[in-house]
């Protein structure tokens, strides 16, 4: 069972003919990482840079939030000196797929006791990631730096720090468990490239920063598997890579956008391709094309039968997509990770076995809607 860990630029004035500047202040953050992984250091000086996030939506009330529970709280950090934080979607949003609703009402909370209102900028479902701006003036921001996910290794020492169950500013560690994870997004698709870890992480946390021994945000903390709702050392964060392409939309248009192929398929691995008697030991074996989607009118094709095998069922008859674009699929670089780097309108060329004869198809990317239905 997966549990959604959800809870929840200068002004002046005149004394006396002399003019003062109230200005942001923005602390720099430096040394993190050189004697090892050090929590204590890293909380010192990026807890400031984590928020408490509120969200009030239609019928409730601040109070009715606050005397609640955590449903309407999450966490958050700092991006920058303009005041920008982000956050997950699920923080301050409700429902899923074309139900999503926005926030009424947004509050952001610092460590020093600071609660302002923010304005939500705009929020990605599909990778769960949100963006919202408080007025930076007089406040003392702590923006913490973005890492990179090519350089977390599984084993890597990491330290979680958000809000859970409402506790504000509070600090976990562990370990990388895992790299690649696929978990939930807010819509019919998921989120790849997730990372595992086994620091604590329970309602509230969702929005935090995931951090490396540098101090810099390797992912943005957002589920927990767990059979009873708290923390039993399996929860995920959204890669930092996914969530620096989505901010970066997000603080340009307001939303992101994502290519879409219109296919339902599974990772092809020798001992399958042996059974199926593919001449391809490696690829995308397509279980369903979506009606009236890319794919569907380039002429691929979905499974037709299921069979069992090792313990699993398998939809067969589909084509198997080897290359995009002259590019292997792999079972580290799949197929649905290959087409998140295109976009919309894009054109791709895709190699296909059907049986034992190779093509190609020329297919056109749409843009991914929240919900689909296959053929």
């Amino acid at each position: 069972m997966v549990v959604l860990a959800v809870s929840g630029c200068g002004g002046s004035d005149s004394n006396g003919g002399v003019k003062t500047v109230e200005r942001t202040r923005v602390q720099v953050v430096e040394g993190l990482g050189k004697n090892g992984f050090q929590p204590a250091a890293i909380y010192q000086k990026l807890s400031p840079g984590v928020v408490t996030i509120t969200s009030i939506f239609g019928g409730q009330s601040l109070g009715d939030v606050l005397g609640g529970g955590s449903a309407g709280q999450g966490s958050g950090f700092v991006l920058d000196g303009r005041g920008y934080v982000a956050t997950n979607a699920h923080v301050i949003t409700n429902g899923t797929g074309n139900k999503i609703t926005r926030a009424k009402e947004v509050y952001v909370q610092f460590s020093d006791g600071n609660q302002v209102p923010a304005k939500i900028v705009g929020f990605d479902p599909n990778a769960d990631v949100g963006v919202v701006k408080v007025d930076p003036k007089g406040l003392d921001l702590v923006p913490l730096s973005l890492g990179h996910t090519g350089t977390v290794q599984v084993g890597d020492p990491v330290a979680a720090i958000g809000s859970p169950f409402g506790e504000e500013n509070s600090l976990s560690v562990g370990v990388v468990s895992a790299k690649n994870r696929t978990i939930e997004a807010l819509t019919d698709f998921s989120i790849g490239d997730a990372i595992q870890t086994d620091a604590a992480i329970n309602r509230g946390n969702s929005g935090g920063p995931l951090l490396d021994a540098h101090g810099r945000v390797i992912g943005i903390n957002s589920q927990i598997r767990s059979s009873g709702g708290g923390s039993v050392g399996v929860g995920f964060a959204v890669s930092i890579d996914t969530i620096r392409n989505s901010i970066e939309q997000i603080r340009k248009d307001g939303k992101a956008r994502y290519a879409y192929i219109g296919v339902t398929s599974q990772p092809l691995y020798p001992q399958l391709a042996a059974k199926l008697g593919l001449p391809v030991p490696d690829g995308a074996l397509v279980s369903d094309v979506v009606n009236g989607g890319p794919a569907d009118k380039a002429g691929l094709r979905g499974g037709d039968k299921e069979i069992r095998f090792q313990a699993s069922l398998v939809k067969v008859g589909g084509d198997v997509i080897t290359k995009v674009d002259g590019k292997p699929i792999t079972r580290t670089d799949d197929f649905s990770k290959q087409i998140t780097r295109y976009h919309p309108g894009d054109h791709v060329t895709l190699e296909i076995y059907r049986g034992g004869a190779k093509r190609t198809a020329e297919v056109t990317l749409s843009e991914r809607p929240n919900s689909v239905s296959s053929k």
